[in-house]
């Protein structure tokens, strides 16, 4: 056997050896991740504290009414909804104001008319919810979940008493219901769980640190001690980064998969898809060094065998004699170690409760994350976002779509991104 062919197997064979490594930590998920659900704590009593759920909606029309209907159904005694329209153009400012018209004693609507120079839009309108809070808690829900159990905010505010947590993160269970989003969001989620192992991130000695902006509970007095939104006022995936800040101040995060609480759906298309996790790649890997190396592992650990199973049986296909046999040896390792891929993605796939055939529609997804990865980078040297009809440049909203003359410095430090 050719010393090339050798070294190329050997390639192979580390890569799978990974992967079987993968099961053990899938163990250990299923061991000691915990979900989160109706029943895990009982109800509260006339001593619940109060608690302000904020939900800011741009141009949210479509979900708006679903999210505030199915959070003023909750069964949580003491509690305030604050739903933020943030300068909608599409009806959803009516909306939420019959929503409050609907439901008087739980949901107060604000308007938000204009975005202030160095201020992201979704930062701005929660920060403006806040200021009008008075729960002891708060509560940052997406306006596009929806609440499949009327004890949601109950189990939460249980789950993180119970855990002395300052800042809780349930995450969602993603409702996919076309083709590609079943293919695409399971992929970018395992690209996610490399980077940021729950149990780790739940581990107060390490420096992982997640939150999913879906749905995040943490309490005023941790709110007000990690700066607040003030402190992300410039970031699009400000989750993450309030995480980041609540580990390096030594406080207690920790994030909880639920079980029958809450559904979202992040994109209805491809095209959403494709830039929405572009966008969040950018935000969460910030710099090249960290988005290269998720690539390259992507592609060694994903693409690598794939592609090498697919050289083997061609090169099995179209040798003879003795270089068919070598060909066929190259085809029973390759394949080995795409089956041991497989087997744990389709084990990830039940973890995750993703569609049961995306397992088989992996390589195709691996690819599409490398593009979507791609796609991240090159935002890294764009000069302009543009996300949820708001343009931003570095750290400044651009009302005109044109580059903002302060911003250019800022540029340099990687602040600015391309949503679209």
């Amino acid at each position: 056997m050719p010393w090339g062919m050798v070294i190329w197997l050997v390639m192979v064979a580390l890569v799978g050896l990974t992967w079987s490594l993968r099961h053990l930590t899938i163990s250990r998920a299923q061991k000691h991740n915990r979900r989160l659900t109706a029943a895990s704590h009982p109800p509260f009593g006339a001593d619940a504290p109060r608690l302000s759920v904020l939900v800011a909606a741009k141009d949210e029309a479509a979900t708006i009414a679903t999210c505030v209907r199915t959070l003023a159904d909750q069964d949580y005694p003491n509690y305030e909804i604050i739903v933020i329209d943030d300068r909608s153009t599409d009806g959803t400012a009516g909306i939420i104001d019959a929503l409050a018209e609907e439901f008087p004693d739980k949901v107060r609507a604000l308007h938000v008319a204009h975005l202030p120079e160095g201020w992201f839009g979704k930062n701005n309108a929660m920060r403006t919810g806040v200021a009008a809070a008075d729960g002891e808690w708060f509560c940052f829900v997406d306006a596009d979940c929806r609440q499949t159990s009327r004890s949601t905010l109950t189990a939460a505010l249980r789950e993180a008493l119970e855990r002395k947590a300052d800042f809780l993160s349930v995450l969602p269970v993603l409702e996919t219901r076309s083709f590609w989003e079943r293919l695409i969001q399971p992929v970018c989620a395992a690209i996610l769980v490399i980077w940021f192992n729950p149990e780790k991130v739940n581990d107060p000695k390490s420096k992982a640190a997640y939150a999913n902006g879906a749905f995040m509970l943490m309490s005023r007095a941790h709110y007000v001690a990690i700066g607040g939104h003030e402190r992300v006022r410039t970031e699009l995936n400000e989750d993450m980064h309030m995480a980041r800040i609540t580990k390096e101040c030594g406080r207690r995060l920790f994030v909880v998969e639920n079980d029958g609480l809450y559904l979202t759906r992040m994109y209805a298309s491809f095209a959403e898809t494709w830039r929405g996790w572009s966008r969040i790649f950018y935000g969460v890997f910030k710099t090249f060094r960290r988005l290269a190396a998720t690539l390259g592992l992507l592609l060694t650990a994903s693409v690598f065998p794939c592609v090498s199973l697919v050289v083997a049986a061609v090169g099995y296909a179209v040798a003879e004699g003795a270089e068919r046999r070598t060909w066929g040896i190259a085809l029973v390792i390759t394949a080995a170690v795409v089956a041991m891929l497989e087997s744990v993605i389709y084990r990830f796939m039940r973890l995750t409760r993703s569609a049961s055939w995306a397992w088989m529609t992996y390589p195709l997804g691996a690819l599409l994350g490398v593009g979507m990865l791609l796609a991240a980078m090159r935002k890294l040297a764009g000069g302009r976002t543009t996300w949820r009809g708001t343009t931003y440049r570095g750290e400044r909203h651009d009302p005109g779509g044109t580059p903002a003359p302060q911003a250019q410095a800022i540029e340099t430090k990687e602040r600015a991104v391309d949503a679209a």
